[in-house]
């Protein structure tokens, strides 16, 4: 069978990899001729697929859906269908894995064929195969399958690999990270071109905020990271390493073996945890492997400077411990620090606004990220604010990190929007600040990103 994997685009402005595609890829190019393609990388919109649909002609179309992608897949699908109604659509990702129904419902009869819940590459290799008989098909043997059935939601239960060496590596060869423009994830960057490297799978704590809350970790194997690093390395040209793990240094023994391994590989490429880490997984011996092995930023979620809003997000850590962390690599010196904070939390005062804004102006770090709230399916909070009826109020047409889709009770968007340009104003244009990230800025190439960045955001 012909498989066309699609990364739908979005308002993100961050071009990089899908991981998750990559790993799909590998599990059924063995049987299947397989392509990727990424719309935010070629700046396509659903419509403008029709010349790939026309060339390559696939009997499968799979798209992952994060929930800001929702519109976007739609358009994606209506494409696929419009070109040929026999064609299989599949979508699986973070947003239909909170939400399948929903998701069903969403995309609309005559769209969508099947979802996926949870990860998909056991039973994405199980449903092509049984798509290819002719008859006698048996869906309920597929983990995590999903369709509609008489109008519902029939879904199997999901399975996962415990195994992560199982699963190989992403298919680099179709997703062809060399060739992406620079778009760094963290905004800044030391070298080009980059490709993500995820080490880890799941998050075992619970912050109220995020959909894979509570999730069992599962390590790959550290031969194997390090082989897909060298492949990177040599046959695609990659000089920055992105770590994308929601918690790389949870394991703090199996990070610090890992940190040696890239050290010994002395390949002279640089390294960023985009993504963050959290504060108190690290120690001074970590840190200090970190710089060895090339890391010169690291991103951490302080979230909120209000320590009765961070009860409500179950971070778990006081300001003074945080204080105390941010302390400590400051000391060790090599490495900058990128602080997240999410404005227009719900329950958050416009005092608890202002705390969050001065926390991070106290704080030894470099740069700063402040997104708007947005609910997550799946997250805590989410089903706290489906029970209070409160999710009508979202503005799904801007559902995203920095549009301000939700605003918190007592506050207008206007208010919001007033927020982030005081906190970007009052974080970045202070003279430390400039002088630390002038060693990037003097880069033609990272300059026009990061200008282009602030402007979206202001």
């Amino acid at each position: 069978m012909k498989v066309l994997l699609i990364k739908p685009s979005n308002l993100s402005d961050h071009i990089q990899p899908s991981l998750g595609l990559g790993y799909l890829a590998s599990q059924i190019r063995g049987e299947h001729e397989v392509r990727i393609v990424d719309c935010i990388k070629d700046n396509l919109t659903g419509p403008e697929l029709r010349p790939a649909l026309e060339e390559f002609r696939p009997d499968v179309v799979g798209s992952q859906c994060y929930s800001m992608d929702l519109p976007k897949v739609r358009e994606v699908f209506e494409t696929v269908k419009g070109f040929n109604p026999e064609t299989v659509t599949i979508v699986g990702g973070a947003h239909p894995t909170a939400v399948p129904e929903e998701t069903m419902r969403f995309l609309g009869p005559g769209l969508l064929d099947y979802v996926f819940v949870g990860e998909g590459e056991i039973g994405f290799p199980l449903l092509l195969k049984e798509l290819e008989k002719s008859a006698g098909r048996d869906l309920s043997a597929v983990p995590g399958l999903g369709r509609m059935v008489d109008g519902e939601l029939k879904l199997n239960a999901t399975a996962a690999a415990d195994d992560l060496d199982s699963l190989g590596m992403p298919a680099w060869d179709l997703i062809m990270p060399e060739k992406y423009p620079f778009s760094p994830h963290g905004v800044v960057c030391k070298n080009f071109p980059i490709a993500p490297v995820m080490a880890t799978r799941g998050c075992p704590f619970h912050c109220t905020f995020c959909s894979i809350a509570g999730s069992k970790v599962r390590l790959r194997s550290i031969p194997l990271i390090l082989d897909e690093i060298k492949l990177l390395h040599s046959r695609h040209g990659i000089k920055e390493f992105h770590m994308v793990d929601d918690n790389f240094t949870h394991d703090m023994d199996y990070a610090k073996e890992l940190l040696d391994g890239i050290i010994k590989l002395n390949l002279k490429a640089s390294w960023a945890t985009p993504n963050g880490v959290r504060l108190d997984r690290l120690d001074r011996e970590i840190i200090d492997l970190m710089k060895r092995a090339g890391f010169y930023s690291i991103s951490v979620g302080i979230e909120s400077g209000s320590e009765r809003i961070r009860k409500k997000m179950k971070k778990g850590m006081s300001l003074d411990k945080i204080r105390e962390y941010l302390k400590m690599i400051n000391d060790a010196g090599g490495i900058d620090v990128t602080a997240f904070f999410i404005l227009g939390f719900p329950g958050e005062t416009k005092e608890d606004i202002e705390k969050s804004l001065r926390f991070s102006r106290e704080l030894p770090i470099q740069r700063a990220t402040f997104h708007s709230f947005i609910p997550l399916p799946g997250a805590e909070i989410w089903k706290e604010l489906e029970e209070e009826g409160k999710l009508a109020r979202v503005d799904w047409d801007n559902y995203f990190f920095w549009a301000g889709a939700y605003v918190p009770d007592g506050m207008t968007h206007e208010d919001l929007k007033k927020f982030h340009r005081r906190a970007f104003f009052r974080f970045y244009m202070r003279p430390r600040i400039i002088m630390q990230n002038m060693k990037f800025l003097t880069h033609p190439r990272v300059m026009m990103h990061a200008m282009k960045y602030l402007w979206r955001r202001l």
